[in-house]
């Protein structure tokens, strides 16, 4: 090939990457995306965000979980759920969508470069194909997007059956009767409910005092009780030191002194990046000690040529946002910067019930002395609560009495993550309460839960306000 084989080398293909190499190839450069053959689509397509999301639609349907308020607790769809029926959906879920990812990276004549990379110097990439044959490819410009891959104690001895990783629950021969999780953050409490919801017994264990910080405490609290009704037991404050296999499943030892049995340990404690095997010396570059890559402006690292987006940078790590990096770092390198990405982002957590939020939590403006009023409203006060039988969620808005903006949004139950983006879009214009107020929502609907939430607020402020006449 040429001096200069591509304008742009992305290496991953993972949402950052592709969005990355898309929104490049749209600006009529040549573009080349680096993956291994299995993983086109990244970790979130093969075994991260699209698996776990379809498993968990899979739970819901064959457990009946959603329906037991209408047709009682004992309701179920099947009785004998194998790891065979959950996966089956999923399986026809990654393959679709791989065919789409090929789809739009041919249609936008990406150049697929099939194997792993990694840097001679800042601008040429040598990729080794698993079949043995290697290229060297230079760019001026590339982007890192590789992702991250489920961070492994050295002192824990995974065998992929009994002691496993987010990755290995696919691999699973059988719904085991109980597990613990290692760890209460997003991925551990997401498969922790799944499992509960199968009739797995769950414990989950957390060094914390407690779990999903980020979150409003009232959604916190009301997803523990809901976990807690489907048997999960709680460890806070405690650590797994130790497990010991067993040949009917493992004993986890606790720091405190505490033994629990399980047939499965499910170890959810955070993500690597898959930055070591990048030679990222050779470009100049270094990986802190979860192998994240520092960034700037624009998602430029160290290196002003070389970008990185996605989860390998850290915080959010979440498919959404790693779709905007993506097109952002590929605008700039091809000299169109656009602005930052908003810092108004929603967060979504795929429990049983889901959540999701947008802005700040109580705490964040306790703490901020940014005075606030909260309009709550229930599904069970809504038609289309009592039709769907969630008669637990609930949607929180935070208003600010000054000038009656939406400070923050939370949402618990059906939909939530689909909900969240109408308190988005309103804030994101910077509208008011008062257009919720006015607003006229389909009927019945769950949407609906944001007028009613907004007159609740309104009602509380003027109240107040008739104090100072």
């Amino acid at each position: 090939m040429a001096a200069t084989d591509f304008d742009l080398l992305v290496i991953g293909s993972g949402p950052g990457g592709q969005k990355a190499a898309i929104a490049a190839a749209k600006l009529d450069r040549r573009v080349a995306i680096v993956d291994r053959r299995e993983m086109l689509g990244g970790v979130c397509l093969n075994t991260g965000t699209i698996p776990s999301k379809t498993l968990r639609e899979a739970v819901l349907y064959l457990t009946g979980l959603d329906q037991r308020e209408m047709y009682g607790q004992s309701y179920r769809l099947k009785d004998d759920i194998t790891v065979g029926d959950l996966v089956t959906r999923t399986h026809h879920v990654v393959s679709r969508e791989t065919d789409v990812v090929r789809s739009q990276l041919s249609r936008n004549r990406v150049t697929i470069l099939t194997g792993t990379a990694r840097f001679l110097n800042p601008t040429t990439v040598e990729v080794a194909d698993a079949s043995g044959s290697d290229g060297v490819f230079t760019a001026p410009k590339v982007i890192i997007a590789t992702g991250t891959r489920p961070a492994r104690p050295a002192s824990v001895e995974f065998d992929e059956r009994t002691i496993i990783d987010a990755d290995g629950i696919l691999l699973l021969e059988r719904v085991p009767r109980s597990m613990i999780v290692a760890g209460a953050g997003v991925i551990g409490i997401e498969y922790a409910s799944m499992f509960a919801a199968l009739g797995t017994k769950v414990t989950v264990v957390e060094q914390r005092e407690r779990m999903l910080e980020f979150c409003d405490v009232e959604v916190v609290e009301a997803l523990k009780y809901h976990l807690r009704d489907l048997a999960v037991t709680f460890r806070f404050g405690e650590t797994v030191a130790a497990v010991e296999r067993h040949p009917d499943g493992a004993m986890a030892l606790l720091a405190s002194g505490k033994r629990i049995p399980a047939e499965t340990v499910l170890y959810s404690a955070g993500r690597q990046g898959m930055t070591d095997g990048l030679n990222l010396d050779a470009a100049g570059l270094t990986a802190d000690g979860r192998g994240r890559i520092k960034v700037g402006e624009f998602f430029q690292t160290a290196v002003p040529s070389i970008y990185a987006v996605g989860d390998v940078i850290g915080f959010p790590a979440l498919a959404a946002t790693s779709m905007e990096q993506g097109r952002v770092a590929a605008h700039h390198a091809c000299g169109e910067p656009l602005r930052e990405v908003s810092s108004l982002q929603p967060i979504g957590i795929y429990s049983l019930p889901e959540i999701s939020f947008i802005g700040k939590t109580e705490d964040e403006l306790t703490r901020d002395c940014v005075p606030f009023e909260v309009g709550v409203s229930r599904y069970r006060e809504l038609a289309r609560g009592q039709i769907v039988g969630d008669s637990y969620g609930v949607l929180k808005l935070l208003v600010s009495p000054a000038d009656r903006t939406l400070l923050g949004v939370h949402v618990f139950g059906t939909g939530a993550t689909e909900l969240v983006h109408i308190g988005q879009a309103v804030m994101g214009c910077g509208g008011t309460v008062d257009y919720l107020v006015n607003a006229v929502f389909n009927y019945p609907t769950l949407a609906e839960s944001y007028k009613v939430a907004a007159l609740d607020a309104t009602n509380k402020m003027r109240q107040v306000e008739r104090f100072y006449g």
